[in-house]
């Protein structure tokens, strides 16, 4: 699962390189499901709703999940199925924060590669409506890791190398069963425990997200 992420593009991330790019509000930090975030797609990077609105939909809609979507139906959903195919993009992300419960308390950690940005596959849609155009997008998950498994049983799936430019080339069909959406860790992870106060979506403040406490460093997987 991904709920929650923040976007601070700094001097190593390669998305600064998109067409759009200064255009956008950043960095964007704690940002939740229903926000704005920024979403690379057909060579240029743009601000997306996270939360998937169809084309053929009456409109924005919370009666159904649509932040994430889970790798085993974006062939069976009709709202996954059509951007599987030829709407698929990337969230960057510096790191994404998840929720683990320890006697009782729920714990935010950062998850986050060293000096490096992360790539979460995503799929977009625009809906017309009554004079306006609305971009949305959803992060695709996988099965966790097993090494992320005590932090949470799902996890984005994360492009590395030559994965980034494959999802992102439409003309490129991807498989159902491809590997890139294997429960495994394609580099190190980061994770460090944060204050208590990022469970509040509105809490923007970059200062939450200085790690208290010591950070755990999950290896890469085979």
């Amino acid at each position: 699962m991904c709920g929650r992420l923040n976007q601070h593009p700094d001097h190593t991330h390669s998305w600064r390189e998109y067409r759009g790019f200064l255009e956008l509000e950043l960095p964007r930090f704690n940002v939740a499901p229903t926000e704005s975030l920024a979403l690379i797609r057909e060579g240029r990077i743009d601000l997306a709703r996270w939360w998937l609105t169809p084309s053929w939909s009456d409109g924005p809609s919370q009666k159904y999940s649509m932040f994430n979507a889970r790798c085993e139906k974006l062939t069976q959903s009709p709202a996954f199925r059509g951007p599987f195919k030829s709407q698929r993009g990337v969230v960057p992300m510096s790191s994404f924060i998840e929720w683990r419960t320890s006697e009782g308390k729920k714990q935010p950690w950062s998850i986050h590669r060293d000096d490096a940005c992360l790539y979460a596959a995503a799929l977009w849609d625009e809906w017309q409506g009554e004079g306006e155009t609305l971009l949305s997008c959803t992060i695709v998950t996988t099965a966790a890791a097993k090494a992320f498994e005590p932090w949470h049983h799902r996890m984005p799936v994360l492009l590395a190398g030559e994965e980034i430019e494959r999802w992102l080339d439409n003309r490129t069909p991807i498989a159902a069963d491809d590997p890139v959406f294997a429960p495994r860790l394609k580099f190190a992870w980061h994770i460090a425990p944060l204050p208590s106060a990022v469970g509040n979506a509105r809490n923007k403040s970059p200062a939450l997200m200085e790690p208290v406490g010591e950070t755990v460093e999950l290896a890469v997987e085979p």
